[in-house]
């Protein structure tokens, strides 16, 4: 005797291939310019609207489930959506690999430019408290207004699998810290930091930046300059914003530094929220469907913003906006977004002319 979930039509589409995947997230990740939120527009309209790859409901539920875990949001997404048409891992892999690598390789490139100069010319806590109240607000003041779900979303992955990758990242978050402290090994002490910045990471993007300057600048492993240097070029290149990271592992002080620091950050980083989500995936299906869970992700969702809105103001506005033509440029750039909706690539590059234009002498 079949249940009513037995009827629903499964939110899966056919199947793909991990080849297809890396090229559909190789465009991706060439031409997504701007934050997390800009990412999961692109992976809509890519994915959902023109590929079908998933439906409208699914979708929703599955960045609200990417929203609701630390990591970075959009690569979440997009590594979930590798893994439900690319059939399992190999799938989630290929599709973080190709929108994760442009940018993180035109990263490590710009660092070894900056290096060159040099040579030759010579929070999280907080982040953390404020998801737990939007959460316990979500279950208090959203419950009455629960949409009724349809379908189901069937990831090929199992419990197993699921229970592995969570047993996985609590093992990574634990375990690195004390071999630091016992060892003294930097190599140790580079992975623990950025994992654990990843970890403790809610919505991805912008929020990270607080989390890195605390663990690469207070310690005088990257000078705040480099920070910022590096931070600019980061909004210069498409792609996942937690690419900063392989800028960071490049040009830190103490080694592991160069390809090897880079390629250590960039894994460090990504690794705690893909196995989350990883882990989460083959238990969403059953708890997306509990009024008092989705309560607690709209609640999430609103924190989530009001998290974004403080990364905006410091550090991006505080180190970015220093004068009216800084003003003058981002709200320029605003208008053209939001008014014109001329492409992101485009005023970056427009801005980043005008820039130049501004800063040559006699300007």
């Amino acid at each position: 005797m079949s249940t009513h979930n037995d009827a629903l039509p499964v939110a899966r589409p056919a199947d793909g291939s991990p080849l297809e995947v890396f090229r559909v997230f190789l465009k991706l990740g060439l031409t997504s310019f701007g934050g997390p939120i800009a990412h999961l527009g692109y992976f809509r309209d890519e994915l959902v609207v023109r590929r079908k790859w998933i439906d409208e409901a699914g979708y929703a539920d599955l960045v609200a489930l990417c929203q609701f875990l630390p990591g970075p949001a959009s690569s979440q997404v997009g590594f979930s959506l590798g893994v439900l048409r690319g059939n399992g891992l190999v799938g989630g892999l290929a599709a973080w690999c190709a929108f994760t690598l442009p940018s993180a390789l035109m990263l490590f490139a710009f660092a070894l430019g900056a290096a060159a100069i040099v040579v030759f010319v010579g929070g999280s806590f907080g982040q953390i408290g404020a998801i737990a109240l939007g959460a316990a607000a979500g279950l208090y003041f959203c419950r009455a207004d629960a949409p009724a779900l349809a379908g189901r979303l069937g990831f090929p992955v199992s419990r197993r699998a699921g229970a592995i990758a969570l047993v996985l990242f609590a093992a990574f978050f634990l375990i690195p810290p004390l071999l630091a402290n016992a060892t003294g090994h930097q190599g140790i002490a580079l992975f623990d930091a950025f994992y654990r910045t990843g970890a403790l990471v809610f919505g991805g993007g912008h929020v990270v930046l607080p989390l890195l300057q605390a663990e690469v600048v207070a310690p005088g492993w990257v000078t705040n300059e480099t920070f910022l240097a590096g931070y600019g070029l980061t909004q210069a290149v498409p792609g996942p914003l937690f690419t900063f990271a392989a800028y960071l592992g490049t040009v830190l002080t103490p080694a592991p530094n160069g390809w090897a620091g880079a390629v250590i950050a960039l894994v460090a980083i990504f690794l705690s929220g893909l196995l989350l989500v990883y882990g989460m995936l083959p238990f969403w299906d059953g708890l997306r469907t509990r009024p008092a869970m989705q309560a607690a992700m709209r609640g999430t969702n609103a924190a989530v913003v009001g998290i974004l809105g403080a990364a905006l103001y410091s550090p991006v506005w505080t180190s970015a906006v220093l004068s009216p033509r800084d003003f003058a440029l981002a709200l320029t750039a605003f208008l053209l977004l939001t008014v014109w909706k001329a492409p992101p690539w485009i005023i970056v590059l427009l801005l980043a002319a005008a820039s130049v234009s501004l800063a040559a002498p006699g300007a």
